[in-house]
């Protein structure tokens, strides 16, 4: 599997930055908690706790939307991410922000496995995060 940067058919002229959306103090957190725990975090782990921050800030964003007029926007793009059932279709949607995030923890989010496949730790995200209220026990 080849890791490469979606295509975006939208013209991105808006902020793109969850700092926007959850607050400059709570992604301040977010930059911080990725910087110490990457470099040596399980994706297993890490992935739930990027799903999380994803589902916090998909959150935030509903109840601005009234006030976004821009589909661009990251807010609305979070709102299309809720509805979507393919990781591929979220990584679409917010993949720049996403990037925003690792680069700003100064952290890679692409890792080789044993075996020397790349994977991505946001791509495993995306999955915890459409999966959210999946509970398989039910």
């Amino acid at each position: 599997m080849r890791l490469k940067k979606p295509k975006q058919s939208v013209a991105r002229k808006t902020s793109r930055s969850f700092g926007d959306i959850v607050g400059e103090d709570t992604y301040a957190v977010w930059v911080s908690m990725l910087k110490e725990l990457v470099p040596h975090g399980r994706t297993h782990r890490l992935s739930v706790v990027l799903a999380g921050m994803l589902q916090y800030a998909a959150g935030m964003a509903e109840p601005n939307q009234d006030k976004e007029a821009d589909d661009s926007s990251l807010a609305s793009s979070l709102i299309q991410a809720t509805e979507v059932g393919d990781p591929s279709e979220v990584e679409e949607l917010i993949y720049d922000a996403g990037v925003r995030l690792f680069k700003n923890a100064k952290v890679a989010c692409e890792r080789t496995n044993a075996r020397g496949t790349k994977y991505s730790i946001a791509e495993e995200a995306y999955t915890e995060f459409i999966h959210w209220y999946k509970m398989p026990w039910e």
